[in-house]
């Protein structure tokens, strides 16, 4: 690969409770690269995307993210880690007694910011680059599915992470509002960001292609492929 490895995976196993739910996972994913994550549901999609923010242990292999080695990783280490990865989730999970400003200085907070000037730019910034610079005092619930999805994009963005974590980030929205969230994802990744994204949606695979890998079978395939590779791809994991 000719970009700098934001995720490399050697030799890996992914576990669960004590049971491998993954192995001999192998697999690279470079600077500035939109990655697809598929596969049918209980395939380990969501261990895997935990293994990478260390929320489940690494315990076989070699498996480094963002710089961090998460066989060797310290827990105090952890949230610095975090601080380099941006997550977002399929249920947005922002917190619905606060506003949209007070949502992002809780994550500010959170990972060690201290003066309020610059907190209150960068937070200007986000909600700038997701399209919203006037929803900084909108409750959640005065927003829509879509609005809070980019709301929680915003929030993954606030630490310049270099690598974006994508669960099912369109799973609760219509088409339209799908279009609105892949266009913005793309728009970051052209930035320069690593966007690695698990999705059901094989209409969207196809509507925006790009790199998958794909869960099947207690393993993992890496699947760099033509556009009628993408259908078959798509359509056999969904």
């Amino acid at each position: 690969m000719n970009s700098k490895s934001v995720i490399s995976f050697k030799e890996a196993a992914i576990y669960q409770h004590n049971r491998c739910i993954l192995k001999n996972v192998n697999f690279e994913i470079g600077e500035g690269e939109f990655v697809y994550l598929i596969g049918k549901t209980g395939s380990g999609k969501s261990s895997l995307l935990k293994t990478l923010y260390a929320d489940l242990p690494a315990k076989e292999g070699e498996l480094s993210i963002a710089g961090y080695n998460l066989r060797t990783i310290k827990k105090r280490d952890i949230p610095m880690l975090r601080r380099k990865i941006g997550i977002v989730f399929q249920d947005f999970q922002l917190l619905y007694d606060r506003n949209v400003e007070d949502n992002l200085y809780f994550v500010l907070d959170a990972t060690g910011w201290k003066d309020r000037v610059s907190m209150s730019k960068r937070i200007d910034e986000v909600l700038e680059q997701v399209g919203l610079p006037n929803k900084r005092k909108a409750m959640p619930h005065q927003l829509s599915g879509g609005e809070q999805q980019s709301i929680a994009i915003a929030r993954a963005l606030l630490n310049d992470p270099s690598l974006i974590l994508a669960d099912e980030p369109t799973g609760n929205l219509d088409p339209e509002t799908t279009n609105d969230i892949m266009n913005l994802l793309k728009d970051i990744c052209a930035k320069g960001k690593t966007i690695f994204m698990a999705t059901h949606n094989y209409n969207l695979i196809l509507k925006y292609p790009s790199r998958i890998i794909k869960c099947d079978e207690e393993t993992v395939i890496d699947k760099t492929t033509s556009q009628q590779d993408y259908k078959t791809t798509s359509r056999d994991a969904l």
